[in-house]
């Protein structure tokens, strides 16, 4: 075991000797890389620990139960993606550890109508049950991710995003325009990327003859991604500088406008070029224009 594991394993074993006599904890659940056996954990990975307690309050607005595992330096309130909130702190010698603090209520009602698919999925990438009062985990029927092949996207979900993509390119070369470069590079980088994203999963799992796992955010994309959208992503994020956006967010069109086109083609579907023309000759008119900087344009 490597320095760094057995330190988190230290922090574990300080958690349930402090836990093992809280009663409002019901559950203590290690999720995610430390807890799976495909693609582990390395020196690198975090701990996350999902925390079921019957009162959220007192984990969310206070800090001296943390000192129950050790030292820590930083620690803030995040939300995750399902809604709900966790602690992340950074513990002495770097170790970071998310804590999901998720209602014993919440729990309850989920059990009750259903888990949701990416709740399976994450239990199904494995969990390591360190406090389970009320065998929550095995209640959650953990699936196998090789059994829960990615569900392919319906026409309308796919020009959904395609519409989206379009109509925030226009809307970031009007923010190019104006010269709000924060704002512009944002959503070029930020927004807009994330709908790459999307689109990139779905022609993964559209256009693949093996079944790929995409996992979440883009981990391990290098792995599962088309080579020739890595070689398109170099060129597809900006410096902070006009020129260098515009050039970065029509790269991301191009890149976008492929990968969206091979999508609806191998599935059938029909590509609104409509959408994608009338945005792209306005994005190509507003770059080409002299834009100054000004701030009454309308925009």
């Amino acid at each position: 075991m490597s320095r760094v594991a057995d330190a988190y394993e230290q922090l574990i074993e300080r958690l349930l000797a402090w836990a093992q006599d809280r009663p409002d904890i019901r559950a203590a659940l290690v999720l995610g890389s430390r807890a799976r056996t495909d693609r582990p954990a390395d020196e690198w990975s975090d701990l996350d620990i999902l925390l079921v307690v019957t009162d959220p309050e007192p984990y969310l607005t206070t800090t001296d139960w943390l000192k129950n595992m050790g030292d820590f330096r930083i620690t803030f309130i995040e939300a995750t993606p399902g809604g709900n909130l966790e602690r992340r702190v950074l513990f002495d010698g770097g170790l970071d550890v998310d804590f999901p603090i998720i209602p014993h209520a919440m729990m309850e009602q989920m059990l009750r109508h259903g888990i949701p698919s990416e709740v399976a999925a994450i239990f199904g990438r494995g969990v390591r049950v360190l406090i389970d009062r009320e065998d929550l985990a095995g209640r959650l029927h953990p699936a196998d991710p090789e059994s829960l092949p990615p569900r392919l996207p319906t026409q309308a979900e796919v020009v959904e995003v395609i519409n989206d993509f379009w109509y925030h390119a226009v809307w970031t070369a009007k923010k190019l325009k104006r010269g709000e470069l924060w704002t512009a590079r944002a959503c070029s980088d930020g927004y807009m990327k994330r709908l790459l994203l999307k689109m990139l999963e779905w022609h993964t799992q559209a256009t693949s003859s093996t079944e790929y796992d995409t996992w979440h955010d883009g981990r391990f994309m290098e792995q599962w991604a088309d080579p020739r959208v890595l070689e398109g992503l170099r060129d597809a994020f900006a410096h902070y500088d006009r020129d260098d956006i515009r050039r970065a967010l029509l790269a991301t069109m191009d890149l976008f406008r492929w990968l969206a086109q091979e999508v609806t083609e191998r599935l059938d579907y029909r590509y609104p070029k409509s959408a994608d023309d009338y945005s792209t000759g306005l994005v190509n008119t507003l770059l080409s224009e002299d834009s100054g900087a000004g701030r009454g344009d309308g925009f």
